[in-house]
């Protein structure tokens, strides 16, 4: 399989609503580098109904060197932000470090933990309530943010070096529709691959079921073997597993989980994951089209996917926009690869709104669930310079 690259798009021009922006549309820092140089042009923006048609009309009179990146909503009726450019090899840049930590910094709980508890056992008793029933709610992924204001406009690519040092994420920055005139970005690092494809061979690796690490050795052992041997995070996980399985297969001649579900972490979080590996029998299908049939998966929305979409939006106080959607590439081949767009924000200037999830099932604890998003938003305070543990403030201990 082509493993993760480096993307950097260079110039975005004023094309359908977007205006001119002399930052990279998007980049992409994963375990190897490639650049996308010289002028990227926004693509019409449509959904996923007209996507395809969309991908082949850029690429049809296109160079052979061209790509294609940006970032799919979170919601399948909304629009998605995707932009054209020219490959080039990556070159390596100096980034200044200056900016961060953050200066005069606030951080505002959007919904308090306190309600986001509430909001949980809410979902949990409507899990109960319908049980046995026609389209019953199995699973949903609830939200909340953070809102950092700082006292200066957040150095985005300081950021982003930060993030990236990481080696188990894809650190990731791409442009947005500007919001009043002033340039809106979604940054982030996230460690869930939605869908690679390479030639005819694809993959994806799901996460669901979180752990916090620990930082004395023996207490983050203990964390990982409680995951591990948990009935609750393993019935979450398999919804995910068996949910993108059964979307792949009618596109495969062959589809397969070689290692089965295993421990996978970053520096700050424990997860279950899966690998799943394929062959398409059409290798013509791009990455990009493939990643929308897939999205948005259990692991960051539900089941039933619908009834799961509906109650986010009455339960979460502000809509996702590209929050859990997806990130990523595609090449005029349909090569390239999508991730989960998880452990993130958008930054405008010198605010970023911060978001994290949890997958409710039936056992799960209000109060626990809490915690878990409290400590998914630590690698990206830690980034900006703030306390690791602020998501965690208002929950008891």
């Amino acid at each position: 399989m082509r493993s993760r690259m480096n993307i950097r798009i260079t110039d975005a021009s004023d094309v359908a609503g977007l205006t001119r922006n002399p930052s990279p549309a998007f980049v992409f820092r994963g375990r190897d580098n490639a650049s996308g140089g010289g002028a990227a042009t926004p693509l019409p923006r449509g959904t996923r109904h007209d996507l395809a048609e969309r991908i082949s009309r850029a690429f049809a009179d296109a160079p052979q060197d061209s790509l294609i990146g940006g970032a799919l909503p979170f919601d399948r009726a909304d629009q998605d932000c995707l932009w054209q450019c020219r490959a080039e090899p990556a070159a390596a840049e100096a980034v200044s470090t200056r900016g961060l930590p953050l200066q005069d910094w606030q951080i505002a709980a959007q919904p308090p933990a306190s309600d986001y508890s509430q909001s949980v056992g809410r979902a949990l008793q409507l899990m109960q309530d319908e049980a046995g029933q026609t389209d019953a709610l199995h699973k949903i992924v609830l939200a909340r943010s953070l809102l950092v204001r700082a006292g200066h406009d957040i150095p985005v690519d300081a950021l982003l070096r930060r993030l990236g040092q990481d080696p188990a994420v894809t650190a990731f920055r791409v442009a947005l529709p500007p919001r009043d005139g002033r340039p809106v970005v979604l940054c982030g690092a996230t460690p869930e691959l939605l869908l690679s494809k390479s030639g005819a061979e694809i993959a994806s690796h799901p996460l669901a079921g979180s752990a916090r690490r620990e930082v004395d050795p023996a207490i983050d052992r203990s964390a990982a073997e409680a995951l591990m041997g948990s009935d609750k995070d393993h019935r979450e996980h398999a919804i995910v597993v068996e949910y993108i399985m059964d979307s792949l297969s009618p596109l495969c001649r062959e589809l397969a989980i070689p290692q089965g579900t295993t421990l996978t972490s970053t520096r700050s979080m424990w997860h279950l994951g899966t690998r799943i590996e394929g062959r398409l029998r059409d290798m013509d299908t791009p990455s990009v089209v493939l990643a929308s049939l897939l999205h948005p998966t259990p692991a960051v929305c539900g089941l039933p996917m619908g009834r799961a979409e509906s109650l986010i939006r009455e339960l979460e106080p502000a809509p996702r926009d590209f929050y859990a959607g997806a990130v990523g590439w595609c090449d005029a081949q349909g090569d390239g690869a999508w991730h989960v767009a998880i452990r993130c924000a958008e930054i405008c200037g010198a605010e970023a709104r911060l978001y994290a999830g949890a997958g409710i099932v039936p056992g799960s604890d209000p109060l626990a669930e809490a915690h878990e998003t409290g400590a998914k938003f630590g690698a990206f305070l830690a980034a900006l310079g703030l306390p690791a543990d602020a998501g965690l403030a208002g929950l008891i201990q």
